[in-house]
């Protein structure tokens, strides 16, 4: 751990910053190598617009890529940035959970976290808002909260997502972390925020990853759209379009069926996924 964490000193990700500079990565990066090499639960929540899905869908991917017992929630309440208590106990708890990543939510779940607790379930937060709440014994990786010194404070819900896998990548020497900067572009496009410093890094690396993506969901998204110049406008229309697919009335399940295509290892069962988005903008 001391000598992958010394390594990343001198490692510079296409010009991103150092991901341990984010306040807590070294405790989140330890808690998951343990839950990852015993085998525990790991439960992924997120929310249900286009950051959260994409952040969810990144993580997951890389922690099935590493062979992880994981699975993931998504929250069934739009732009919602706590964790949801009644979650925890008919939903979390029952799935055998050892271990709770957020994705760009919680940092205000006070009680939640403590039910978590309480379940024996430990909770690991990746968030980018701002809180004055200050969540006890928990493990935060958000560039805005307090004592953070991480130098780019614009991150998204992806973003920070990315700097996880990017710490996780160096301890298991995963080679092809920058492939999933697909998604990351995707999911920081739909924000509609500054994108400058690392959002501007990632949103370039992550279009010219979409050219030669492996994404069988990306792939099928951009046939089902018709997308045969990629470059900044028509990702931002792609992701736009993306963000209307999922906020139609059964945005819930759209939401899911979203993380579905980005995950998916098929892509006959991508383009169905696809075409279905496609007609879901209203």
């Amino acid at each position: 751990m001391e000598m992958q964490k010394e390594n990343i000193q001198h490692f510079n990700f296409m010009g991103m910053k150092n991901p341990f500079l984010l306040k807590n990565m070294g405790e989140a990066l330890k808690r998951i190598i343990k839950a990852v090499n015993e085998r525990e639960k790991i439960v992924i929540y997120g929310t249900c617009d286009l950051d959260g899905i994409t952040s969810v869908s990144l993580l997951l991917l890389v922690l099935k890529y590493l062979n992880a017992d994981v699975e993931y929630f998504i929250s069934d309440e739009v732009d919602d940035s706590s964790i949801k208590s009644d979650i925890i106990e008919n939903h979390i708890k029952f799935l055998g959970t050892k271990l709770m990543i957020t994705a760009g939510c919680g940092i205000s779940s006070v009680p939640q976290v403590k039910l978590c607790k309480n379940l024996g379930i430990d909770v690991i937060i990746t968030d980018y808002h701002s809180s004055e709440e200050i969540l006890p014994e928990t493990i935060i990786i958000d560039p805005n909260q307090k004592q953070c010194t991480y130098p780019y404070k614009n991150l998204t819900a992806v973003g920070v997502t990315f700097k996880l896998c990017q710490a996780i990548s160096m301890y298991y020497e995963m080679k092809c972390v920058g492939k999933y900067l697909d998604l990351v572009a995707l999911g920081i496009l739909s924000k509609q925020t500054d994108v400058s410093g690392e959002n501007e890094i990632m949103v370039n690396q992550g279009i010219y990853c979409i050219n030669y993506t492996n994404n069988y969901g990306v792939k099928a998204l951009l046939k089902i759209n018709n997308i045969s110049s990629v470059n900044w406008k028509s990702i931002c229309e792609l992701s736009n379009k993306m963000m209307r697919s999922i906020k139609n009335k059964r945005y819930i399940d759209n939401a899911r069926i979203t993380v579905e295509l980005f995950i998916t290892e098929n892509m006959d069962r991508a383009e169905q996924i696809a075409k279905y988005l496609k007609n879901e903008i209203v």
